[in-house]
C-alpha cells in the first residue's frame, strides 16, 4: 500500500480570508476550525477522499525563506482563460518568478502572496 497526500498545510496571517479564497477557487467547504488559529477546508464529501484537504494555520510572521510547496490547480468546467479571469476576480494576482511567457500555465499568488499555478484543464477520459 502507498501513501497519499491527505492534507496540505499553509501558514498565513488571516485564515478566514484564505479559507474563503481557496473555498471559492476549489469549490471546497470549511470542514473544521480551531478558533481563529486554524481552519481545515476540503471537498464537500469531507476528509478521506481522493482530494487532499488544506489546513490554513495562522502565523503572525512569514516563514523564513521561500516555501518549497505550492498548489497547482486545473480548471474542471471551463478553459484556462476563463478560469484565470475568475481567479483574478477572486483576488489572485499574477506572480513573476522568471517565466518566459511560453509556459502553458500561469503563476499566480493568493491574497497573502502564496504562489500557485493555474494549469490547463486535464480532465480524465473515462
Amino acid at each position: 500500500m502507498a501513501c497519499r497526500i491527505s492534507e496540505l498545510v499553509l501558514g498565513c496571517r488571516d485564515v478566514e480570508v484564505l479559507a474563503q479564497f481557496w473555498c471559492e477557487v476549489l469549490d471546497f467547504v470549511v470542514l473544521d476550525r480551531e478558533g481563529d488559529e486554524c481552519i481545515e477546508i476540503g471537498p464537500r464529501e469531507g476528509f478521506g477522499g481522493p482530494q487532499p484537504t488544506i489546513i490554513l494555520s495562522r502565523r503572525d510572521e512569514p516563514e523564513p525563506g521561500k516555501s518549497r510547496l505550492h498548489i497547482d490547480v486545473n480548471p474542471t468546467d471551463r478553459d484556462q482563460d476563463a478560469e484565470l479571469e475568475r481567479l483574478l476576480k477572486l483576488g489572485a494576482r499574477p506572480a513573476d518568478i522568471g517565466q518566459t511567457g511560453e509556459e502553458q500555465w500561469h503563476v499566480l499568488a493568493d491574497p497573502e502572496g502564496n504562489e500557485f499555478c493555474l494549469l490547463k484543464a486535464r480532465l480524465k477520459e473515462l
